[in-house]
């Protein structure tokens, strides 16, 4: 992988660095004051403007991008023409990436800009599946729905025994932050009980858990339910009580949908149509920064040596962890590795995939709805579960894959499925997914959307 240039070593840079380091204070400085301002100004709007149930807010990935549970419930909102009744918002850092790739109906809004704080002062629902800063206000007449992001591996919140983030939190800090903002949370979605356990103490939430299954999942539902050839598959998988609630599912009215969404994402990645995909979507490393706010793409994988034994028949498409920023560019297999493209959605980019590489992440819970083989590239293992992060599960033990910690395994375990979950693994991916995806019955983005068309109509949640 190509690195990207760093000006540090550029002896003109260096030599302006007293002027150019007084004036960056200068403009930090005001921009603390303007922050101040705006926030102060922001409180009084939240005390005196009342608020208004028909305003939606959406956010996603701390605002970076458009995807995940919240853009499914979204997704549901307009499919029912809720978004012509209502005012609906998507909250971005980057709103010009996503000129028309919102829904009709739904507005970009500019994170943390004026009118940004005008909007969020009278919203009456929020939905989100991170948190927002400390300083938003969550009214009493708002409905704060925070879906989360993923059924978790790795340990969080008050589990955590050790932080090594950016930011310069201390522990104690970043835990009194977190038990602080989850306070303000009036529901919580939850994937499986196994989470529910985790979540009540991992954030101290005393509040409601709506276990529902992941909205982002409803697709992964529909489409292996299309596909299985044996009976509705991700029901029979993932036990009788998901199978139960999705009889009388319409499957044939979805399979032109997904087709069409496997479609725009393959042109969107710019992916040949004649190979197969191989997705690799590891996970973040918290040690491994370039700022409070970017992380560096970490990864031990030998990309020439996956060429070369896949090559032919794949290609390797690389999904970041929302919270890695990179600007490597992978030019040296430009017919073998892509990057997904900005604002494609990791569900549909699960539709599109072949296989699955991953790490510690909860794209191993979602993509097991699918029934298609799962690998691990667990090259950091000990130094991550025992020194970094923590596992609230053996992996080793459960995973529904090979566990891999070199490339040369890694192939070796691919080669011997070669497009099919190996014998081995059968029985371990049906517990698997049953322990994990119980409630993933294809409804939750419209159980959600119910519970928001009732307090936007002036109904008390229950």
């Amino acid at each position: 992988m190509e690195q990207s240039e760093n000006s540090g070593g550029n002896p003109s840079l260096e030599k302006e660095k007293p002027a150019g380091s007084a004036g960056q204070s200068a403009r930090k400085r005001a921009a603390r004051l303007l922050k101040r301002a705006i926030l102060a100004g922001y409180r009084l709007l939240a005390r005196s403007l009342p608020v208004n149930r028909r305003i939606i807010v959406f956010q996603s990935s701390l605002g970076r991008d458009a995807g995940g549970n919240p853009r499914a419930v979204c997704n549901e909102l307009v499919r029912r023409g809720l978004s012509r009744r209502f005012r609906c918002y998507y909250i971005l850092n980057e709103p010009e990436k996503y000129r028309g790739g919102l829904p009709d109906g739904v507005r970009p809004l500019k994170n943390a800009r004026l009118k940004y704080y005008f909007i969020m002062a009278r919203a009456g629902v929020w939905v989100s599946d991170t948190r927002f800063q400390n300083y938003m206000i969550k009214r009493r007449k708002t409905l704060y729905i925070q879906t989360w992001h993923g059924t978790p591996l790795k340990k969080l919140g008050l589990d955590l025994t050790s932080l090594h983030m950016a930011g310069g939190e201390n522990l104690k800090e970043y835990q009194r932050e977190f038990r602080k903002n989850a306070a303000s949370w009036d529901c919580l979605v939850s994937q499986n009980p196994f989470s529910t356990e985790i979540f009540r103490r991992a954030f101290g939430f005393r509040g409601r858990i709506l276990e529902i299954g992941y909205p982002r999942n409803d697709i992964l539902v529909a489409a292996r339910r299309v596909e299985s050839p044996e009976g509705k598959g991700a029901a029979q998988r993932c036990g009788a009580e998901a199978e139960q609630r999705n009889r009388g599912w319409q499957d044939s009215e979805r399979g032109g949908e997904i087709g069409g969404i496997r479609e725009k994402a393959r042109l969107a990645c710019g992916l040949p149509p004649e190979k197969k995909v191989m997705l690799y979507a590891p996970t973040w490393r918290d040690d491994a920064f370039y700022s409070a706010a970017d992380y560096r793409f970490e990864t031990a994988m030998d990309f020439e040596k996956m060429r070369e034994a896949f090559g032919g028949e794949y290609v390797l498409l690389v999904k970041y962890h929302y919270m890695v920023r990179e600007h490597e560019r992978w030019n040296r297999w430009p017919d073998f590795v892509f990057e997904a493209a900005d604002g494609t959605d990791i569900s549909e980019l699960y539709l599109l995939a072949d296989l699955l590489i991953t790490d510690y992440s909860s794209a191993m819970f979602d993509y097991s709805l699918l029934g298609r083989p799962m690998y691990f590239f667990a090259y950091d293992l000990e130094a991550y579960r025992d020194n970094l992060r923590g596992f609230y599960f053996d992996l080793e033990q459960e995973a529904p894959g090979p566990v891999a910690a070199t490339t040369e395994e890694l192939i070796e375990a691919i080669r011997s499925a070669h497009g099919e979950i190996a014998e081995q693994y059968r029985e371990r991916c049906r517990r698997f997914c049953g322990k994990y995806n119980p409630f993933d019955d294809g409804r939750a983005s419209g159980k959600l959307a119910e519970i928001i068309l009732n307090h936007a109509e002036g109904g008390a949640f229950r």
